[in-house]
């Protein structure tokens, strides 16, 4: 459905979404209580027109068999706004979500506050918002559906608080509305900018979707979100477990380092695609920037709900979970900037947030060295990982999946368990930046990553790396092989630091970095 389509109203909406039969409406009669006669005139008016008693409907159903709460704006019941009476509605809705488990959905749909309630009405936002914290802070999902149109202090609040968001294809979503723009300013917004598709590319919503996608979208991500158990019971001590293919004799750094540059090794899109299931993208940080060197994701990866951030070997037209076929990749891969690093840092808070085990990927050439890198704050950014990673509350697992150049590198490292196929390798610049500094030349790139101790099993030898997942000659461009392997053994390995007490990990992770090449 498209911004100039006929508006669903907000009771067809959650017909369209929950099971048929399922929902129950939660909502209390609303007296007109306002003593302003036009006021009063206009609220009878939207009654009649729209069967409501407000603008807001909420309620709770079945959606593929799974309890959820509801909240939906009618936007035909004066422009979706929120009133005194609307933003009590909601909070009493959210409250009770949060006090019995529910996963919500919200639907807003509205031009912001009531007028006619003034600035009281404008401050429902503000117990709206706190309302959503508590309920993220208590462990569960928040997800929201932007409708034509969404604009003012709903997307301001409420609106831009989920942990997914989802729009309609088309929509109007925007802080100032184009009316309010133009009679303040005397000049049109520029067309496009408000527009659902222009905010998915700027990263400021996770897809675009008509509501009859919405369903499968929703009950995807909370597979996911809600933690679900894995179907297949992992083993008991993954970390014990020997791998099927044979153990060869490690390769030398300049082996490795070839072979993870290779235009046709796999990368973390393939890895989604033959390893995972349920996998709901993320379009970056949810606050305007997008960086294609990051792919943030909800997934299950081998069996085991997770949030996944790796980095992307290169520019893709698909999205991870499809069918399409990956294209080429760049020899050096696609470099991270600080937009990336704030997209990962997205994806560990609603890791904590909801307690998900959180897996990053490591396959990258080095970090974006750029005039709007630098200005971008990437040296702050890289910081800012290391130390959410190691103040992380949620179980968190490292794959080093290819090159890991640099800082970049280093920023999606540290966690409880750290894994390597054969061929990764880790160093603290391209090998081709540090033979330039020790030698004024390239040339000798091999022979310092050798000294440098990058390979695989110079970082198990180390304890830098915890468990090396052999390749196999030739299988890393087979789907079929390394990769649904490699993604049973960290699905067992999720589902191990799952199981672990939270203190216990965070005390542990802490105490690996601190005696790093530490001789006792």
């Amino acid at each position: 459905m498209s911004a100039t389509s006929p508006r669903t109203s907000a009771l067809d909406l959650i017909e369209a979404v929950v099971d048929p039969g399922s929902w129950r409406g939660w909502d209390e009669p609303v007296e007109v209580t306002t003593d302003d006669p036009a006021y009063r005139a206009d609220l009878l008016a939207a009654r009649e027109r729209t069967g409501l008693d407000e603008s807001v409907v909420t309620g709770e159903g079945l959606l593929r068999g799974r309890r959820v709460a509801v909240v939906a704006c009618e936007f035909r019941f004066l422009a979706g706004s929120i009133g005194v009476a609307a933003g009590e509605r909601l909070v009493t809705a959210v409250e009770r979500a949060t006090a019995e488990g529910l996963p919500l959905l919200a639907a807003p749909a509205s031009g912001g506050t009531r007028m006619q309630e003034g600035t009281i009405a404008f401050l429902q936002m503000v117990k709206v918002t706190a309302a959503i914290t508590d309920h993220k802070a208590a462990g569960l999902p928040y997800l929201v559906y932007l409708r034509h149109p969404t604009t003012g202090g709903v997307l301001a609040s409420w609106g831009s608080l989920g942990h997914v968001t989802a729009a309609e294809p088309g929509a109007l979503i925007g802080f100032l509305g184009p009316r309010v723009h133009e009679a303040l300013y005397g000049e049109e917004f520029p067309p496009g900018v408000q527009i659902a598709e222009n905010l998915l590319a700027h990263g400021l919503v996770d897809a675009v979707l008509p509501a009859d996608r919405l369903p499968e979208t929703v009950a995807r991500a909370l597979t996911v979100l809600c933690g679900d158990a894995a179907v297949d019971a992992p083993p008991k001590d993954p970390a014990g477990a020997h791998d099927q293919a044979p153990a060869p004799v490690p390769a030398s750094a300049a082996e490795s380092i070839r072979r993870s540059r290779r235009p046709e090794r796999p990368g973390v899109r393939r890895l989604l695609r033959a390893a995972a299931t349920d996998v709901t993208p993320l379009s970056g940080t949810g606050a305007g920037e997008r960086d294609p060197g990051l792919l943030l994701a909800l997934a299950r990866v081998g069996g085991t709900p997770c949030v996944v951030l790796g980095h992307d070997r290169g520019s893709h037209a698909e999205e991870p979970g499809t069918d399409a076929v990956e294209s080429g990749v760049p020899a050096h891969g696609q470099a991270l900037g600080p937009a990336g690093l704030r997209a990962a840092r997205r994806g560990m808070r609603v890791a904590a947030e909801l307690d998900l085990p959180l897996l990053t990927v490591v396959d990258t050439a080095g970090a974006a060295l750029s005039r709007d890198a630098e200005e971008g704050g990437l040296a702050g950014e890289i910081a800012r990982c290391l130390a959410d990673l190691m103040a992380l509350p949620a179980p968190t697992l490292c794959l080093l999946l290819g090159q890991g150049a640099g800082g970049a590198a280093l920023a999606l490292l540290p966690a409880d368990r750290v894994l390597a196929a054969r061929h990764a390798w880790l160093s603290p610049l391209p090998p081709e930046g540090a033979s330039a500094i020790l030698y004024r030349t390239t040339d000798r790139a091999y022979e310092v990553a050798e000294r440098q101790g990058v390979r695989s099993a110079d970082l198990l030898a180390n304890g830098i790396v915890d468990r090396i997942v052999e390749e196999g000659e030739g299988e890393t461009a087979d789907p079929d092989g390394f990769l649904p392997r490699l993604g049973r053994i960290l699905g067992a390995e999720l589902a191990v630091l799952k199981g672990r007490e939270q203190g216990e990990r965070l005390t542990a992770r802490r105490a690996r970095y601190r005696n790093l090449g530490v001789r006792r």
